[in-house]
């Protein structure tokens, strides 16, 4: 929950004010940037070797560097960069000696660094994010990619080794680049987004660097964002004006083509060769926790495209990965940052919450709605309602007593249900000394706060009032986030996850504001939302409720609430300008570079740039990794206090690595149409990051949803990895029982989702395993049909599983892309008919409300639950079914991963494979882990009517199988066929 979402009210007190005021006076010279010290002059002469002059503001006149004494190491090559002409000081101080490391880390990862030689610029250590290990001997004769270089003025290539002809993969020559200055067009109010130069610039508040790329070649990842040009970026061609992505974290209500909660500098770039009909894909990853802007741009008239980084300090480590598939690109990626944590298997179930369960019998009352609903309901969670005055680590003595949350927590329990409460980013301050809250003042004890660079505590303002903030950093944050943690669960809120909020981290006023402040003022410095004078007034788009009322309904007295004149109802919301933070009352950080913070001051809404963090970090360095590291401190502290269990995390700000430790939701997101296409593209953005437990606020968060909207809604989520439905204090409710609609079509797509479990559970300890992807583009499986390297309205599940969802209102058919162009069948999941698609094209299917479209690609197998039961684990407990879909040769293949579901590290576990072809199907296993459940029935689609059917060898009696000439299916029954054992089926 943030300020913005509440309606921009910021009244703050004038006493405040002033605060803040003479604060950022105090500081304003390290708001963007840091002035090294006499001291560190001193003792580093080398890195501040060029005289200081004034900042220039352009990169025109930057000499670069040259590369010299170049030296053969075991693993790689290393060489020295010396700066080649007069320093530029274009945004920052020039550094004149850098060092520039290379290394052939595997086949199919090259690791480019390049940084000062005195190493005073900031690096993420180690103990944050750990990094593979370095190869015992050269790998460059056997790499399949290639580093190549021009030594003055230093330059570098990337090629593949089978394609040394090919365009580079990565190309920093100027001039494989576009002529300069090229002036803004991208934003032509903005002169910043032109280019003065591509010039290696490389200072300490400022670092640059530009590779050219193939004209209009399709890009995807650079987020965490809300793109407007969809999944694949916009490289300013086909009618694009090109992109500026910034990574700056920030706690804002999804906005569109802006800067938001996470960072993610890895790119994804599929390259198609119309010639030879043939793709490959590599990926291209800046390890950076830097403030930065990422231009994509095709200059006017340009025959290609290029990609420019603008960094605020540190510096270029960079790391190739030559793919060749999106899915060995995700994989190599995996392999630098960590893989994905392992997700108990009740994580997989519906997750219900909202801002407005006021007391736990509010709770109560939604978790028996839901079962007299028959609508299955796995966990249970609960927003800031639950706190005493809004302060982490307590409930709320009056409204949520801690007996009665042990006691309705056990309820959960008992019927295998979980519970999941929230946790803020930041701790209260006392008010004064007779108030006693254990976390800030055992907190205080043991020095875990970020400080002002006095020394003094660094003092905002959250929800519970004045505030200070745990640094990640010091020796003792982990004992105490632990212990704070481990006495809220012990005094009754016995949870099985956490929630982690408000972690970019979110702050009301800017800088210290609480500094010599009134401590015992607690009021959030705005109206919240539902209150008097602030309603939440917004509808999806085509319901006007000022003609037919909040209800939200589809009809009302009889007629339709649909009121749109055209189906241009999707673009309600449209994006701010990239200027938005030099607009009317925003001021952008200037100079030396501004990055395009939507905020504007990069101290807005959040800690103050010069705030600093043990052992001398200053939170300009380490911004864009506080959320991470909460989570990582997080994770390690569930694994302590619920020892052996996998700990379920669901956090808003993410960083690389963040998937080792968390999953993600996509943030406070809108009720409307647009957001939920826009939940598809977040949903594969974060596949590629590594964090594949992701999903929206079902339905929407912000303003009030309607029923037809979170009817489709409910249906959508139930596809995606993280289902929730969760949304704001005074908005209409929208638990899924609010209309029978909803509840019906809720119903039958979590039947589904529950009978695909075994799928995605196998999905995700493959992510865990390798890194592969559990969602998957379509462009992913099929890379060489360009109609679908847009395609985003449409996903895969796996390989085997095709998803098209109605994603517009008062709609009774929806279109969608067949992959394939007519070599796959494709079969619809509940009737199995094959689908007549049109090749290449949109083919277009029924869509009535209620049903979504769902097929399954041909060669698949597909281990099923054969009765969806109310909770993941009823569920489990059940039978198996199989559903076998044949190719066209007769042949498919599937896995399953079968293990207990919680344990960690993982116990156990057995791997069922599935072969068919030849007329027969082989069930083979390995494994430890003893599976209880048997099958119980198989069905094989794709098929021609057979004459005999055996199991093991021996015959099935004709009243066990049945087979449809139309379907060519066939269902053989009244099985009993254990997965610890090898069996073949068979037919003639």
């Amino acid at each position: 929950m943030i300020a913005e979402l509440l309606g921009e009210r910021r009244w703050l007190r004038t006493a405040m004010f002033v605060a803040v005021f003479l604060g950022l006076l105090s500081f304003a010279t390290h708001v963007v940037g840091r002035e090294p010290s006499a001291l560190q002059k001193k003792l580093f002469p080398q890195s501040f070797a060029v005289e200081e002059s004034t900042h220039s503001l352009n990169v025109s006149t930057c000499p670069g560097y040259t590369l010299n004494d170049l030296q053969e190491t075991k693993i790689g090559l290393a060489a020295h960069l010396s700066l080649a002409g007069p320093a530029c000081n274009a945004f920052g101080q020039d550094i004149a000696n850098l060092t520039i490391e290379v290394i052939h880390e595997t086949a199919s990862r090259l690791h480019v660094k390049i940084y000062d030689t005195a190493n005073q610029q900031f690096t993420i250590p180690e103990s944050v994010i750990e990094r593979p290990s370095e190869p015992t001997s050269s790998l460059k004769n056997s790499s399949d990619l290639l580093f190549n270089y021009e030594p003055s003025p230093f330059a570098f290539w990337i090629t593949r080794r089978s394609e040394p002809e090919a365009t580079p993969l990565f190309d920093t020559r100027i001039s494989s680049l576009p002529p300069t200055p090229i002036p803004a067009y991208i934003n032509t109010s903005d002169n910043s987004t032109g280019f003065d130069g591509f010039p290696l610039v490389f200072e300490d508040q400022y670092l640059q660097i530009s590779s050219a790329l193939p004209l209009g070649t399709n890009i995807y990842g650079l987020g965490e964002v809300v793109a407007s040009s969809g999944f694949r970026r916009d490289v300013g061609t086909d009618g694009g004006v090109g992109t500026v992505q910034t990574w700056w974290a920030r706690d804002v209500a999804d906005p569109i083509d802006q800067n938001e909660y996470g960072s993610h500098p890895i790119y994804l770039e599929h390259r198609f060769n119309a010639t030879t009909n043939t793709s490959k894909t590599h990926g291209v990853f800046l390890l950076s926790s830097a403030g930065a802007d990422v231009l994509l741009a095709t200059p006017p008239s340009s025959n290609i495209s290029l990609i420019e980084y603008r960094l605020l300090g540190g510096i270029l480590d960079f790391y190739f990965f030559s793919g060749p598939t999106p899915q060995t690109v995700i994989e190599q990626y995996g392999e630098v940052v960590g893989l994905p944590t392992w997700q108990p298997v009740w994580g997989f179930g519906f997750h219900l919450c909202r801002w407005g369960y006021h007391t736990v019998n509010d709770t109560r009352d939604v978790v028996i709605a839901m079962r007299e609903a028959g609508i299955p309901l796995e966990v249970m969670w609960n927003d800031i309602d639950l706190y005493l005055a809004y302060r982490d680590f307590t409930s709320d003595p009056v409204s949520f007593p801690g007996e009665e949350m042990r006691a309705f927590i056990h309820e959960l329990a008992a019927n295998n249900q979980h519970y999941i409460p929230i946790v803020d980013a930041a701790v209260a301050h006392q008010v004064n000394d007779t108030d006693i809250y254990d976390p800030y003042i055992r907190g205080a004890e043991q020095d875990v706060f970020v400080k002002n660079p006095d020394g003094s505590e660094y003092i905002g303002q959250v929800w519970p009032g004045y505030t200070v903030f745990p640094d990640w950093f010091a020796n003792n944050t982990q004992q105490w986030w632990t212990e704070g943690l481990r006495n809220w669960s012990e005094g009754g809120v016995e949870f099985s996850g956490i929630w982690l909020d408000m972690n970019e981290a979110s702050s009301f006023c800017e800088g210290s504001c609480g500094s010599n402040a009134n401590l015992s003022n607690t009021n959030a410095p705005f109206l919240l939302p539902g209150v008097p004078g602030n309603p939440v007034a917004g509808y999806p788009e085509c319901y006007n409720d000022t003609v037919f009322g909040p209800s939200g309904n589809m009809t009302v007295n009889g007629t339709s609430t649909y009121s749109c004149d055209t189906d241009e109802s999707t673009g309600s919301l449209s994006k701010r300008g990239l200027g938005a933070a030099n607009e009317t009352g925003v001021n952008l950080n200037n100079p030396p570079y501004a990055i395009h913070n939507g905020a504007g001051r990069l101290s807005v809404k959040t800690i103050a740039t010069n705030a600093t963090h043990a052992p001398g970090y200053v939170e300009l360095d380490v911004h864009n990794m506080w959320g991470m590291m909460e989570e990582k401190t997080t994770h390690l502290a569930v694994q302590s206090i619920i020892p052996g269990k996998r700990p379920f995390l669901i956090s808003r700000s993410t960083f690389p690595s963040s998937g080792k430790w968390t999953g993600h939701w996509l943030g406070d997101n809108y009720s409307k149409w647009q957001y939920m296409y826009f939940n598809i593209q977040g949903v594969l953005q974060f596949q590629i990051y590594q964090i594949p437990m992701v999903g929206a606020d079902t339905c929407g968060f912000n303003d009030n949803t309607n029923e037809e909207l979170c009817n489709r809604w409910m249906q959508l989520s139930a596809f995606v990895p993280f289902y929730r439905n969760h949304n704001v204090l005074g908005a209409i409710s929208q638990e899924p029982y609010r209309w029978e609609s909803v509840a019906n079509a809720s119903r039958t797509a979590m039947a589904v989702r529950h009978s695909m479990l075994p799928y995605w559970y196998t999905l995700f300890a493959n992510a865990s395993t390798f890194g592969s992807p559990p969602v998957r583009a379509l462009f992913y499986e099929f890379p060489n049909e360009p109609e679908l390297f847009a395609v985003d309205r449409q996903f895969l599940i796996g390989r085997d599983i095709l998803v098209t969802p109605v994603l517009t209102p008062n709609a009774s058919t929806v279109d969608g892309i067949f992959p394939g162009r007519g070599q796959v069948t494709w079969r619809d999941w509940y009737t199995h008919e094959a689908v007549d698609a049109t090749p290449g094209a949109n083919t277009t299917l029924s869509a009535p409300l209620g049903h979504i479209n769902v097929h399954i690609r041909d060669g698949a197998i597909l281990l099923l639950h054969a009765k969806p039961a109310y909770t993941i684990e009823e569920t489990r407990q059940g039978p198996y079914e199989l559903l076998i879909a044949l190719a066209a040769d007769g042949s498919a293949f599937g896995t399953a991963y079968i293990d207990d579901g919680v344990s960690y590290p993982p116990g156990p576990s057995t791997t069922v494979t599935f072969w068919a072809g030849s007329r027969k199907l082989d069930i083979r296993s390995q494994g430890a882990y003893e599976v209880g459940p048997k099958v119980i029935s198989v069905t094989v689609l794709g098929m021609q009517e057979p004459t005999e059917v055996a199991v093991q060898g021996k015959s099935a009696a004709s009243e066990q199988w049945e087979y449809t000439a139309g379907l060519e299916k066939l269902v053989l029954k009244g099985l009993s066929l254990s997965l610890n054992e090898a069996t073949v089926v068979s037919w003639k």
